[in-house]
C-alpha cells in the first residue's frame, strides 16, 4: 500500500467517526415530534401518500375502530392474485405475459388482444447493435443489478425520444424495457461469470415461441434445455412479484422520480437501485445463506428442538450475521400470512420432489412454523408474523440451478412491469412533485471565523 493510500484511508477513518457524531438523532424525538419513522406509524399502517389503481393489499379489517387482521389479500387490478395464477394454470397457459398486459392496461386480454402483446414484447427483444460487447462485457460486474442499472442508463443514448414524457412514448420505452430485461441480467451474468469466474461465455438469443420465463432459462442454461416444471414455477415467481402497490420501498422510488420530470431509463435505474437493497429485493439471497448456516452448525437439521434452539440465538444476534433477524419473517403490511407465500408454497414442494430436495423442503417448512413462535416470545410485536415471498423464493431459485447473482435481477425482471404502471399512473393522474417534510433539529450558530475556529 502507498503512502498516498494509507493517508486516505487515515483521512477517511478520522472523518468517519466526525461524521457519526455530528449525524445522530435521538430516537425518542420521533416519537416526540410525531414522526412516522419509514412513514409508518407503530401499528405498521403506512402514511397515505397517494391513490392508484392498479393494486390492492389488505392485511388487516377494521371493525368498530378496532384493528383486526386477516389472512392477507392481492389484488392486480381487482382480480385475486390466486384466481390469476390458477386461470393460466388451468388453460395451460404460461401467466407472465397475460399479468404484463393486466397490470399496463388495466384489463385481461382476449386471445387476439394477448397474442398482439406477445409479439410486440417479441418485437422489442433486441438490443442495439454491439451493446453486449461494448456495454455488458465491457465492465462485467458480480453486482448484476448494477450492470442493469447501467445498461438501462446507456439505452437512453440510443434513443433519440428519451425526454418526451407522452403517453405513447413512455409506454413504447417501458414496453421495450420489459422485453429486455431479461438480456440484460442473464447477459450481465454471463459476462461475470466468463470474466470473473474464468468460466465459459456463450450468449443464446431469445425464442420468439418461447414464454418469458421459458426464454430466461434458455438464455441461462449452456445447454438451453429446461423442464415444463421449471419454467411453470418461474412462470409463477414472476406473476407472484410483479407488482406489490405504490408504498413499496422501489416502486414508490419510480413514482417520485417520475414526479420529478425525469425521463423513463432514469426512473427504471433509480427503481433498480432501490430494489437491490437487502431490506426490499435482496431479502431471498440471506434466506438462503440463513439455511446454508441453520445446515452447517445444526447437529441435526431436522431435529425441531435443535432449530428452535438456533433460532434463538439468531434472534439474540449470537449466530450467522449478527443481526438478530431470522430472515423471510415478518412483512411491512402482512401479518396472518402473505397471499404470495401461500401459492408459492404448493409449487415448491413439486419442485423439490422432482429435484430430490424433500430434506430441504421440510426444513424449510418447519422453521415457517416454529420461527413466529420464536419471534414472539422474543420481540415485542405489533402484529402477526408469517413467512412473506421471499421464504421461499431463494430456494426454488436454487432447486432451478439459477446463480445467487440472479435472484434479486429475476425479482426486477418481474417488478418492472409493477414500476411501468405506476411510472404511466402517476404520469397520467399526478400533477406534483411528490415532496415530503422533515422536521429539522437545528438550532441558530454564529459563524466563528476561521482562524478563530
Amino acid at each position: 500500500m502507498s503512502d498516498k493510500q494509507k493517508k486516505n484511508i487515515n483521512y477517511i477513518d478520522k472523518y468517519s467517526k466526525i461524521c457519526l457524531e455530528n449525524s445522530k438523532i435521538d430516537p425518542s424525538l420521533y416519537n416526540s415530534y410525531g414522526v412516522k419513522r419509514g412513514l409508518r406509524d407503530k401499528s405498521g399502517e403506512g402514511v397515505l401518500a397517494g391513490l392508484t389503481n392498479i393494486s390492492l393489499i389488505k392485511s388487516h379489517d377494521t371493525i368498530d375502530g378496532e384493528y383486526i387482521p386477516c389472512e392477507g389479500k392481492l389484488l392486480y387490478r381487482g382480480y385475486n392474485i390466486n384466481d390469476l395464477v390458477k386461470g393460466s394454470l388451468n388453460s395451460k397457459r404460461f401467466g407472465a405475459e397475460e399479468t404484463a398486459y393486466l397490470l399496463l392496461f388495466g384489463m385481461l386480454p382476449n386471445q387476439e388482444q394477448l397474442q398482439e402483446f406477445k409479439k410486440i414484447l417479441v418485437d422489442n427483444m433486441s438490443l442495439p447493435k454491439n451493446f453486449v460487447r461494448d456495454v455488458i462485457m465491457k465492465a462485467p460486474s458480480k453486482d448484476i443489478m448494477n450492470s442493469m442499472s447501467r445498461s438501462v442508463l446507456t439505452l437512453a443514448c440510443y434513443d433519440e425520444q428519451v425526454d418526451n414524457l407522452s403517453i405513447e412514448n413512455v409506454l413504447r420505452q417501458c414496453i421495450f424495457l420489459i422485453s429486455v430485461f431479461p438480456m440484460l441480467a442473464v447477459y450481465g451474468y454471463h459476462a461475470y461469470n466468463h470474466y470473473g469466474c474464468d468460466d465459459s461465455f456463450y450468449i443464446h438469443r431469445p425464442d420468439e415461441k418461447l414464454s418469458m420465463a421459458e426464454n430466461i432459462l434458455r438464455m441461462l442454461r449452456p445447454d438451453k434445455e429446461f423442464t415444463e416444471l421449471e419454467a411453470r414455477v418461474l412462470d409463477i415467481a414472476l406473476v407472484l412479484h410483479m407488482e406489490h402497490g405504490g408504498g413499496n420501498n422501489s416502486t414508490f422510488t419510480t413514482r417520485v422520480v417520475t414526479s420529478a420530470g425525469s425521463d423513463t431509463y432514469s426512473v427504471i435505474a433509480a427503481a433498480i437501485s432501490s430494489l437491490k437493497g437487502p431490506k426490499h429485493g435482496g431479502a431471498n439471497i440471506k434466506v438462503v445463506e440463513m439455511i446454508d448456516d441453520i445446515k452447517d452448525h445444526v447437529v441435526d437439521p431436522q431435529d425441531e428442538e435443535e432449530v428452535r434452539n438456533y433460532l434463538t440465538k439468531m434472534l439474540n444476534k449470537e449466530v450467522f450475521d449478527g443481526k438478530g433477524l431470522i430472515y423471510g419473517m415478518g412483512h411491512a403490511v402482512y401479518s396472518i400470512s402473505d397471499p404470495r407465500e401461500r401459492i408459492f408454497k404448493g409449487f415448491v414442494e413439486k419442485l423439490a420432489e422432482d429435484k430430490g430436495r424433500h430434506s430441504d423442503f421440510e426444513l424449510y417448512s418447519m422453521i415457517e412454523n416454529i420461527a413466529p413462535e420464536v419471534i414472539g416470545q422474543k420481540r415485542n410485536i405489533y402484529k402477526g408474523v408469517s413467512a412473506n415471498v421471499d421464504f421461499y423464493s431463494g430456494f426454488v431459485y436454487s432447486m432451478l440451478d439459477i446463480p445467487l447473482e440472479l435472484y434479486t435481477p429475476l425479482f426486477a425482471m418481474a417488478r418492472i412491469v409493477g414500476w411501468s404502471a405506476h411510472r404511466l399512473e402517476e404520469l397520467i393522474t399526478g400533477d406534483k412533485i411528490i415532496r415530503p417534510a422533515y422536521k429539522s433539529l437545528l438550532v441558530d450558530k454564529d459563524y466563528v471565523e476561521i482562524e478563530n475556529r
